[in-house]
């Protein structure tokens, strides 16, 4: 069965019940008193009218309903109780228009089997009763799985919609904190040499008028040169002692280059074709220089494998911070492996976990997934 007739099945049931009822109605018509020329023509107009009905909806296939009706009640009239059965049909379908009918009124048609006709009370009342469940099971099981596939349909394209708009809100964020991160350290270089310029300059400028100053007097007056010399001295120790206060104050976070890193990492690699994306969650800044560190490494040393070796589409970098542990996994949806070999990579990561105190696992199928439970201090 193709989805065509599967998808409009009872269509194809009703239709057929208004043929067999229409020729039954002629077979009977022309044992009493022959068909006549009228009564092919109505049978004709009914079928067509139920046939080209299906084709509307709303108020023209309550008006093709009705006139189907007129068609009915004019056969009854003209060819009598042979066509009876027919009635039976554009009852129900005049039914089926309002879905919201309670199911007894869909047994109210049974009592028109007590009207005596040529088929016989018996056989007459399970046709109408057969009839009546089709109709029921149509409009109140099928119509119901249907509205609800319809549902899920609509459910699973926002989600996808939904994905989708996550997936690029996710990027958008990503460069963000990239671009936030690139311009944070350019303003911290920027303060770094200024603030060296005006420190460390006027520092070198003054001992070396102070150098020109003895090399004139060395001759002359050495007690006063080595006076002077002491003196360079002292200013450039001052000097070297600033510069590593600034330092100090003045360098990165190990947080900010870390992020930078990876971000740049994940951008790299969704240009050489692997879409890569990281996800973080808590708070970032309760990890350690030395924990970064690990996971910096690590993660470089798992991208690559991936990008080397699994012939993937997607890498996933998360990392999740919490109470007293964080989590760092590098997933992809590679070909995976059998069996992890330590080769100088894997050893290298596991020794770098080891000496943390963290713990170091790996999930083969589907895809490779590298996992790092690290101890926060």
């Amino acid at each position: 069965m193709n989805d065509r007739i599967r998808n409009n099945y009872f269509i194809f049931i009703k239709l057929a019940l208004t043929v067999v009822f229409s020729v039954y109605g002629l077979i009977n018509e022309a044992e009493e008193s022959g068909v006549s020329v009228w009564i092919l023509l109505l049978v004709s107009f009914y079928i067509g009218l139920m046939s080209v009905k299906e084709l509307f909806d709303g108020k023209k296939r309550l008006a093709m309903c009705v006139l189907a009706a007129l068609i009915f009640a004019a056969l009854a009239y003209v060819g009598g109780m042979s066509f009876y059965l027919l009635g039976f049909s554009s009852v129900y379908e005049l039914l089926s228009l309002f879905p919201n009918l309670d199911y007894k009124w869909y047994l109210l048609p049974l009592f028109g089997t007590l009207v005596q006709t040529p088929i016989g009370f018996l056989m007459q009342f399970v046709v109408v009763l057969l009839i009546a469940i089709l109709y029921m099971q149509q409009n109140y099981v099928v119509a119901g799985y249907q509205k609800r596939m319809q549902e899920d349909v609509r459910v699973e394209q926002n989600l996808k919609r939904d994905m989708r708009n996550r997936e690029f809100e996710t990027k958008a964020e990503m460069k963000r904190n990239m671009l936030l991160a690139e311009n944070q350290i350019l303003e911290e270089r920027a303060s770094l040499s200024q603030t060296l310029h005006d420190k460390l300059g006027h520092n070198i400028n003054g001992s070396i008028y102070q150098l020109e100053g003895v090399k004139v007097l060395m001759d002359k007056d050495p007690e006063k040169s080595r006076a002077m010399v002491q003196a360079v001295i002292d200013q450039l120790r001052t000097g070297m002692d600033e510069i590593r206060g600034i330092l100090r104050k003045e360098r990165p976070e190990k947080k900010q280059l870390a992020l930078l890193q990876l971000y740049k990492l994940c951008e790299d690699c969704t240009g050489k074709g692997v879409e890569t994306e990281l996800e973080t969650e808590g708070d970032m800044s309760l990890i350690t220089d030395e924990l970064w560190e690990v996971i910096l490494d690590n993660a470089f040393e798992a991208v690559s494998n991936s990008m080397k070796y699994a012939k993937c589409k997607h890498i996933h970098i998360d990392i999740v911070v919490m109470n007293k542990v964080l989590r760092c996994s590098i997933k992809d949806d590679g070909v995976g492996c059998v069996e992890v070999n330590d080769g100088m990579g894997i050893s290298g990561m596991r020794q770098r976990v080891r000496a943390v105190g963290g713990t170091l696992s790996f999930e083969t199928e589907p895809g490779f997934c590298v996992n790092m439970i690290l101890q926060l201090k």
